[in-house]
């Protein structure tokens, strides 16, 4: 296993210290593999103290099976809003009825486990109802964005002929945009009803809630051929957790603590490009002349 360091900015002296701070031996070697990441091969623990250091200077840590690595997985399941998008789609439709702050809210109970998605989402879009259609292609055109890094993880995973899935509890307006604009495999979301122009307050056959995440990662899983530790899902919300379960790992992005809880790895400070630090092969950088010594 190795241990993985990464912060919008480390320093030498915070190296230092936590090389200290770790069990490794004075003679092993941080391996730089991004501008602010560092890997430690052969570890087996992240001691307490590390730990905490780490958290005060808000660094993001890791220890990660070796077995997962760029050259290993052959598919990354994601989730949209705030992971791939820096936006939940839904509250920004609901800024254009002046409901964003009771959609919002209701989005926030739902990401943090406190109301089953399914009947989260109905009360939702059931707020929605009467909104001319245009509404949707504002957003798209006002705000929605890729999260920073986003670009970065999908490039390397075409580099590495990893599958890219995206499965969304949000709508396949978004998703499908989304996909187009990073070049994704697979977009999977909810459809809402529209008729003459208007939103109902309704969506379209099934709910893709939680369970519904999971069964398209596994469905998609098979029919690559993959074992599960090939497999990586990325979210933020607790409707993503039972597909990081699905999955040989799980990835908490700047996520809800109750998916940090259950999340194999967790980043809080880097974007999305560091998930390529994350994953980064060991065998790439093993004689890289950047590594770095700290004694």
């Amino acid at each position: 296993m190795r241990i993985v360091i990464q912060g919008l900015a480390i320093s030498y002296p915070q190296l230092t210290h936590i090389h200290q701070l770790s069990s490794a031996n004075p003679h092993q070697q941080f391996i730089q593999t991004a501008e602010h990441a560092y890997m430690l091969p052969n570890q087996h623990e992240i001691t307490p103290e590390l730990r905490a250091f780490c958290l005060e200077q808000n660094l993001d840590i890791a220890l990660v099976d070796d077995k997962h690595n760029l050259n290993n997985l052959g598919l990354a399941v994601m989730d949209m809003d705030s992971t791939l998008i820096t936006i939940e789609c839904i509250d920004e439709i609901a800024d254009m009825q002046g409901l964003k702050p009771q959609v919002a809210a209701i989005t926030e109970s739902s990401m943090r486990g406190e109301i089953e998605f399914a009947e989260s989402l109905r009360q939702r879009v059931a707020l929605l109802k009467g909104l001319d259609a245009t509404a949707l292609q504002r957003v798209i055109d006002e705000r929605l964005q890729l999260t920073p890094g986003a670009q970065a993880w999908i490039q390397a995973c075409k580099q590495h002929n990893i599958k890219t899935m995206l499965v969304s509890g949000g709508f396949d307006f978004f998703a499908d945009r989304v996909q187009a604009m990073l070049g994704l495999d697979v977009a999977r979301a909810n459809t809402l009803e529209i008729i003459d122009g208007k939103l109902t307050g309704r969506l379209l056959g099934n709910i893709l809630d939680a369970q519904a995440k999971a069964d398209y990662l596994e469905r998609f899983r098979q029919e690559l051929g993959l074992r599960q530790d090939q497999v990586v899902a990325i979210g933020d919300g607790a409707n993503d957790l039972r597909m990081m379960a699905a999955a040989g790992c799980g990835v908490a992005y700047h996520a809800k603590p109750v998916v940090q809880a259950e999340a194999s790895y967790a980043l809080n400070h880097v974007n999305l490009e560091g998930l390529v630090a994350l994953f980064t092969p060991l065998v790439a950088h093993a004689a890289s002349p950047s590594a770095t010594t700290c004694h």
